[in-house]
């Protein structure tokens, strides 16, 4: 697949998505990097530690957020997505549900989308990928208490084939999507543990899988530890979605994932 000007062998390689929270009240990292020279510094230090994807967010989705209007979040990211592209040579992705936000972030460099609601919390967003023709990441999402699970796994899966149908129904190409388990949005605990011991079955969608679950709850109430001593925890995710067939994480701490990726390859590969 290729990302902005960068050819992605999701078949071969795990690559990784850097997160830049450039919001208030973002679960792990809200307000750390607010400031454009901060911003920038983080982004220069993820990319040499390994970051392929830079993922910038401007609304927090941890559970109980705000929601914030879409002028208000384009005029959160937009700077980021321009300065970025000015000062670095990396593929930008932008965080976000709406199909307003997206266009802007898309007219202003960003890359690719990544969707938390798999094209189904705006009508128009599926039209905005196909118009632009860039990869989507679309993640699982569905509220369990209206709509209780079944069978978590297959009705994970059976959500995902919604989101690639409504992509496909408004003119995305297969070839340019992304699919999201989406740990931490509308599971139990149980659940994601559940999802993550079977991420291997979602290959069935023939599409590149992503992993999100660094410094999520799901880590903190398993090893019952505060958001700020997830590693170890996050680290674990990483290796069991590289071993179960996941082509990207998208983590807080490259380095260390980064590390962990290659050990785990080497010997996967030996």
């Amino acid at each position: 697949m290729i990302i902005g000007n960068k050819e992605f062998d999701f078949k071969k390689n795990m690559y990784i998505m850097g997160i830049l929270n450039v919001t208030p009240d973002s679960f792990s990292d809200g307000g750390k990097w607010n400031g454009m020279d901060k911003a920038l510094k983080h982004v220069e230090d993820m990319i040499r530690e390994g970051a392929d994807i830079i993922d910038i967010g401007g609304e927090s989705t941890r559970p109980g957020y705000i929601p914030v209007k879409p002028e208000e979040e384009v005029e959160r990211i937009v700077p980021f997505i321009e300065k970025i592209n000015e000062n670095f040579h990396t593929v930008i992705s932008v965080d976000t549900y709406k199909s307003y936000v997206a266009e802007r972030a898309i007219e202003a460099g960003a890359h690719m989308i990544n969707d938390i609601w798999g094209f189904k919390g705006d009508d128009d967003m599926a039209k905005i990928v196909a118009k632009y023709n860039v990869p989507c990441c679309i993640m699982h999402n569905r509220d369990n208490e209206k709509n209780p699970y079944i069978d978590i796994v297959n009705d994970v899966i059976d959500d995902l084939k919604e989101s690639i149908k409504i992509g496909i129904q408004n003119g995305v190409s297969r070839q340019k999507l992304i699919v999201d388990p989406g740990i931490g949005f509308g599971k139990t605990l149980k659940d994601n543990l559940v999802v993550m011991n079977n991420l291997e079955k979602l290959k069935e969608l023939d599409c590149p899988i992503l992993l999100g679950t660094s410094r999520k709850s799901m880590i903190g109430l398993t090893l019952d530890l505060p958001v700020e001593d997830r590693l170890e925890g996050t680290l674990a995710t990483t290796t069991i979605g590289l071993m179960k067939g996941c082509s990207i994480v998208r983590v807080h701490d490259v380095k260390e994932n980064y590390r962990v990726i290659r050990m785990a390859k080497a010997i996967m590969e030996a």
